[in-house]
């Protein structure tokens, strides 16, 4: 397997892929940018949709549009008009916090989890966004939400607060969205890297992007075993999701934020959208919000 950049763009933060298999694109975040970016493998565009603020976090919308985490809370985000309708900002009276990772729940419902601008511990939560337009919190005290996945029979949610350097489950009811029964599956080594965004392949497995761990790595959830290591061409990976026709490629956002003159020498390519072809298991399509 052989790793490559996708196109020459390179991000500040990217962040949060998913494959739109109905356009056939892949989607992804530049968080500090506040840019949401569109890359078609079959002709090469590369579009990029500017929302003015931080963004954290884009789903699908059964409609064809997209929800955005936003800076300012929950929006829709019109493909066509770069046209934004924000709907919900659980954080109003937290102006030092902002939205990082989230995804659509096989329930049609947002779950997306903030963090401190400064990385101060336990001051995000974990949201849903319902498809009524409430907004629900979910967990207290998250330092860096990040990661999240749902087994194949929907009853299992995985989730990551980076620091915490764990994977943990909850039951997952999908019919009343609700979580519960929290436990600690899958401890990660300090020296891998931090546990960032995550993905889960049709055998059930998690593909976790490590930050400041050069690597994505899989991991078996029910033994808490690491199954495969791999290495990347850049420190700050941050999530990986399945693409392609088939499901078989996994693509990789990376970062540069922070980097150095002598960091970036080392690993010229942060930033770059990566790509690993017919990497051998398939995903799973990406959940899309709406009932």
């Amino acid at each position: 397997m052989q790793v490559e950049a996708v196109l020459p763009h390179q991000c500040l933060l990217g962040e949060g892929p998913v494959w739109d298999f109905k356009r056939k694109v892949i989607c992804w975040v530049d968080i500090f940018r506040g840019e949401i970016h569109e890359y078609s493998p079959r002709s090469g565009a590369h579009s990029i949709i500017p929302v003015h603020q931080m963004i954290g976090a884009v789903v699908l919308c059964k409609k064809g549009n997209f929800l955005a985490a936003l800076k300012n809370g929950f929006g829709f985000v019109n493909r066509e008009s770069h046209e934004i309708t924000m709907v919900a900002n659980p954080e109003s009276h937290i102006p030092g916090n902002r939205f990082n990772d989230g995804k659509c729940g096989p329930d049609g419902r947002f779950w997306a989890g903030t963090m401190s601008h400064t990385d101060e511990p336990a001051k995000g939560s974990f949201y849903v966004f319902d498809t009524d337009h409430s907004v629900t919190k979910k967990i207290k005290h998250v330092s860096i939400s990040n990661g999240l996945a749902w087994s194949a029979e929907h009853k299992t949610f995985y989730y990551v607060d980076t620091p915490t350097f764990t994977v943990v489950a909850y039951d997952y009811d999908k019919t009343a969205g609700e979580i519960s029964r929290k436990r600690v599956i899958i401890n990660i080594a300090k020296e891998d890297g931090s546990p960032d965004g995550m993905t889960i392949d049709s055998e059930g497995m998690l593909w976790i992007a490590h930050w400041d761990g050069w690597q994505i790595t899989r991991w078996d959830p029910n033994k808490g075993e690491k199954l495969f290591s791999f290495p990347m061409p850049a420190a700050g990976i941050t999530s990986c999701a399945f693409g392609g026709d088939d499901l078989e490629d996994l693509y990789i956002t990376s970062a540069r934020v922070g980097l150095k003159e002598d960091q970036l020498a080392r690993q010229p390519l942060a930033g770059s959208l990566f790509v690993i072809k017919n990497i051998g298991v398939k995903g799973v399509p990406a959940f899309e919000f709406g009932s």
